[in-house]
């Protein structure tokens, strides 16, 4: 499958969810393979359901996934070739950090009572482990994971996939493998002071692999000969623009 996790359309317009869709789509038909997709902090529920209803389509666009509630929140559930693919929703208007809800933690926990014929995987945008190096991480991705690594421990979940972060980091949930993704248009250099978040060109995907022995995870980097150009310089605290005499910004 093609798995999006977020942020699907930086402007949370129904026009971005459409090109998005439609751009995904045409990779996913030429393969045959279903597209899945779950919101990121810059998502806007509405539009989302409004063209990507519960973000688990097949091959042709159709959807085939089963919501968790009627609350508004995108998490959802579909089975390809026997695994379980559950994605969360872990956006909070207004804000950048992550958190699952307490009703979405109910229905995993209920989703995960029974196991898959192939194990499950587990999306959302916010990633639920930090780099202690980089305070930044863990301000902003999942303030609940302890309480989403509670539910999972123990059950089939083979890995945890995530985004947001911009970077290609990998680490553990209550021993569930955690995948984190870099971004399809910018990628955060992590040589930055820890309190900046310097964006820089570079589009990249990881590959996941699921076999008898865990996932394995590898990263695919554009083609770009623009690849590292500094796009943006950020301070994390105030989110103002940084100079930086060493890079030019460019702007945002």
């Amino acid at each position: 499958m093609v798995l999006v996790s977020g942020d699907v359309a930086d402007d949370g317009s129904v026009a971005g969810y459409t090109a998005a869709a439609q751009r995904v789509g045409r990779f996913a038909q030429a393969r045959g393979i279903p597209q899945v997709y779950c919101p990121g902090n810059h998502d806007d529920r509405t539009s989302f359901a409004q063209v990507l209803g519960s973000g688990h389509l097949d091959a042709g666009g159709r959807d085939i996934g089963h919501l968790a509630g009627s609350n508004g929140e995108r998490a959802a559930v579909s089975e390809v070739s026997g695994l379980r693919v559950i994605t969360l929703d872990s956006l909070v208007p207004g804000h950048v950090h992550g958190l699952i809800s307490d009703a979405q933690l109910a229905w995993l926990a209920d989703v995960l009572g029974r196991p898959a014929p192939a194990g499950s995987v587990v999306a959302l945008h916010h990633p639920p482990i930090a780099v202690a190096s980089i305070p930044w991480t863990a301000s902003t991705g999942l303030h609940n994971a302890g309480a989403l690594g509670e539910v999972l421990a123990g059950r089939d979940v083979r890995a945890v996939l995530c985004g947001h972060f911009h970077a290609q980091i990998v680490g553990r949930l209550a021993g569930v493998p955690v995948s984190v993704t870099p971004g399809v248009v910018t990628r955060m250099d992590l040589t930055a002071p820890p309190t900046q978040w310097r964006g820089v060109q570079g589009a990249g995907a990881t590959v996941v692999d699921l076999d008898a022995d865990g996932p394995t995870f590898h990263m695919l980097q554009a083609r770009d000969p623009q690849a590292g150009r500094p796009v943006y310089l950020i301070d994390v605290e105030t989110m103002a623009d940084v100079a930086d005499e060493a890079y030019d910004t460019g702007g945002r």
